[in-house]
């Protein structure tokens, strides 16, 4: 019987070392798939940060790709939110400007953060945004709307095979101001 309680010891000590990596496996796969899709540009995000870009480096002007703009809200979200136009034809290398207009659709000050992809989610390291409003949250006074910029090149080292991008944005209100209105308010049901 001693034999026997010491295999159960073993066991269970093999069970709760396994339970414990499994846990912490689990725990770094979050910071791990984000080093991942930076590294290779899968999912489709883009840098919050603005890009610096060469001024010397010539467009490619014999290379036309179409850019399309997409702009995304929760169905209840408090606000219009549209790009002014929806799609360019663009030559990489060369820099454009657009806007995307928001409106706060409340009776009070809005915080909001815009959250860009770009699809597909491969070019998404060669769109190069030098200007955005997706790079600081966003103050609206109630029932404000204006322009918001964006200023931005495709990377001349985009593969050839890509013609069409997908720049989107998705709109949030900002958490703190919507608890800060006070739960069950019908305007910030997000």
């Amino acid at each position: 019987v001693p034999n026997n309680a010491a295999g159960h010891r073993t066991l269970v000590s093999k069970l709760v070392i396994m339970a414990v990596a499994m846990f912490g496996f689990g725990f770094l796969l979050v910071p791990l798939y984000d080093v991942f899709c930076d590294i290779t540009g899968i999912g489709g995000r883009t840098s919050s940060t603005a890009a610096v870009v060469d001024a010397n480096e010539a467009p490619q002007i014999d290379r036309v790709l179409r850019i399309e703009f997409v702009a995304s809200l929760n169905e209840y979200a408090p606000w219009e939110f549209e790009p002014e136009v929806t799609s360019m034809e663009i030559h990489p290398g060369q820099l454009y400007d657009m806007a995307y207009f928001a409106r706060n659709l409340t009776g009070r000050q809005m915080v909001a953060q815009a959250v860009p992809s770009v699809a597909p989610g491969l070019a998404a390291k060669y769109l190069k945004k030098v200007e955005c409003f997706c790079f600081t949250a966003q103050t609206f006074a109630p029932e404000e709307g204006r322009s918001m910029p964006v200023r931005f090149l495709v990377d001349p080292d985009l593969p050839e095979h890509i013609d069409r991008l997908t720049l989107s944005y998705t709109f949030f209100a900002d958490q703190k101001v919507s608890q800060a209105a006070g739960p069950g308010s019908p305007d910030l049901a997000l």
